[in-house]
């Protein structure tokens, strides 16, 4: 039998779309945010030689710095007032997430609910000006030693750009900071995710066609074309897969007696997801990388720099093997943490004990706890895998290929799983809509029929 769920879902179409008005509010103003975030992408910060850096970036930008402007959408290549992007922000929420765990005052604040979690949140911005303001200070300082053959990045060095830099970077990432948290509240998916997302997908239109270009000049054979394509349609493939994955534990509940009726024993499923964190570690893990050699990427631009950065940002650059061996152990670590961070195990089979239920074969309480820990860690182990998998795998081709940022392993599961997770978000309020309008009819009828009996 049909429950009334899969029912509804099923009759999902556009004319429940078209009568949704909360949800094409939130629809809007996610778009309009969004289309802020890209036109702060365009406008460049004050006192830079706009043409002598794009000459910069253009020489530099198969390193890591190509990478940053992937996240950021292109704002790196502008020097523009959204450089940093929410970079600064996952960091923080990185070093606050690591502090709740050997912290006990955190650690108590996590524990006491909203109040607690709000308390936290602000202690990640305020920390998020300070890794912003550090960021923004080492860029200007490294902008204005900066020259290429069109001349000096920097117009008027002095102590009067570094403080509009910082001012003006800082303030970028606040702002989108803020943005990010608007989208969650009043619009549809997650915001941080969103923009990160945004910035990937704007460019697109441009790589595409590049890496035609590339194949119709020679630079990349027709067959290695093909062959990018194909490994871009089973990544996609596979991550759809892997993000619906599922490992079910069967959960009893045992027969209970109300007043003069009993009612039989029910069952259900917890489901653990085969990757829990989603795109979590990707992204923090690029954000740990980007940190230090985006400081040393200008350092080497004002003259060579020390000859111990310059080994490092070399070792660290896409496609050498320190840098993959430190993605995908960065990868790991944090597919790990993350999920010991949203999912407690010993808290859920507490919360299994107090409503009656058990695994069959487990007893409850702690060694409900220990199984369901030696569930999840098996199926991490092969979530990590398959993060590190999709990541670093079209990397090491891209780097041998030299094929665009944006059709890397990284930026395809950011864009699938935001993608996925929004239009779940959509489908989530399409039904609530529904529902609501089934018991406003409900309700009608009811009153009707009451109604024509008097």
């Amino acid at each position: 039998m049909v429950s009334a769920a899969e029912q509804l879902a099923k009759n999902l179409n556009f004319s429940a779309f078209s009568k949704a008005e909360d949800l094409k509010r939130r629809i809007w103003f996610t778009l309009g945010a969004l289309l802020v975030y890209r036109f702060g992408t365009w406008i460049p910060i004050p006192g830079i030689n706009v043409a002598a850096f794009e000459a910069l970036f253009n020489s530099q930008s198969q390193g890591i710095l190509g990478m940053f402007n992937m996240f950021s959408g292109g704002a790196v290549e502008r020097m523009a007032i959204f450089a940093l992007n929410i970079m600064p922000y996952i960091s923080a929420s990185i070093i606050m997430q690591l502090m709740q765990s050997v912290n006990p005052t955190l650690e108590k604040l996590k524990k006491e609910g909203e109040q607690g979690r709000k308390q936290i949140n602000q202690y990640t911005r305020y920390l998020t000006v300070l890794l912003a303001a550090f960021q923004a200070y080492g860029i200007a300082v490294g902008l204005e030693g900066s020259r290429s053959e069109a001349g000096a990045v920097v117009i008027d060095p002095g102590y009067f750009f570094r403080l509009t830099t910082v001012i003006t970077l800082v303030g970028g990432t606040m702002f989108l900071m803020w943005l990010g948290e608007q989208i969650t509240q009043r619009g549809i998916g997650n915001g941080i995710s969103l923009i990160i997302f945004a910035g990937i997908v704007a460019g697109l239109p441009v790589a595409i066609p590049q890496l035609f270009g590339m194949a119709r000049e020679g630079a990349i054979s027709t067959s290695m074309l093909l062959a990018l394509l194909a490994l871009m349609l089973f990544v996609v493939a596979a991550i759809v897969f892997i993000e619906r994955a599922q490992r079910r534990l069967l959960i009893q509940y045992p027969k209970r007696q109300v007043g003069n009726r009993q009612f039989q024993g029910d069952s259900s499923h917890l489901p653990l997801k085969l990757n829990s964190a989603g795109v979590i570690p990707p992204i923090f893990a690029s954000s740990l990388l980007l940190l230090p050699v985006t400081a040393a990427q200008f350092s080497s631009a004002q003259g060579g720099g020390p000859e111990w950065l310059n080994t490092i940002t070399a070792a660290l650059g896409p496609g050498q093997p320190l840098y993959l061996l430190t993605f995908v152990s960065l990868i790991i670590f944090f597919a790990f943490f993350y999920t010991a961070v949203v999912f407690n195990p010993k808290d859920t089979a507490d919360n299994l004990r107090k409503y009656g239920g058990f695994i069959p074969g487990i007893r409850p309480g702690d060694r409900t706890a220990e199984y369901i820990d030696y569930v999840l860690t098996r199926i991490t182990v092969v979530g990590a895998i398959y993060l590190a998998a999709v990541c670093v795998l079209p990397e090491i081709l891209r780097a041998k290929a030299a094929v665009p940022f944006y059709f890397g392993g990284t930026s395809l599961l950011i864009a699938v799983s935001v993608t996925m997770d929004t239009v779940a978000q959509v489908q989530s309020h399409l039904l609530a809509h529904q529902y609501e309008g089934l018991i406003k009819k409900a309700k009608l009828r009811g009153a009707s029929s009451r109604g024509g009996r008097r």
